[in-house]
């Protein structure tokens, strides 16, 4: 089941004020949304709760950096 975004309250890292290229994120309560600041009427990724927090925890550690 798809859930309804037109309520979500959306936000950024306060990092990218100014910025348009950003990430938005949605608690929705069980899942996640993510979106792309650019186009907030295009498509969003949703995750379970148990999902985002293990990328919360990756992200943490550095299990994602490039370098």
């Amino acid at each position: 089941m798809t859930p309804d975004l037109h309520r979500a309250q959306w936000r950024k890292a306060s990092a990218s004020v100014g910025f348009q290229n950003c990430v938005e994120v949605a608690d929705l309560g069980s899942a996640f949304a993510v979106r792309d600041s650019k186009n907030p009427q295009g498509p969003a990724l949703v995750f379970s709760a148990s999902a985002w927090a293990s990328f919360l925890e990756g992200a943490k550690k550095g299990t994602f950096n490039l370098r």
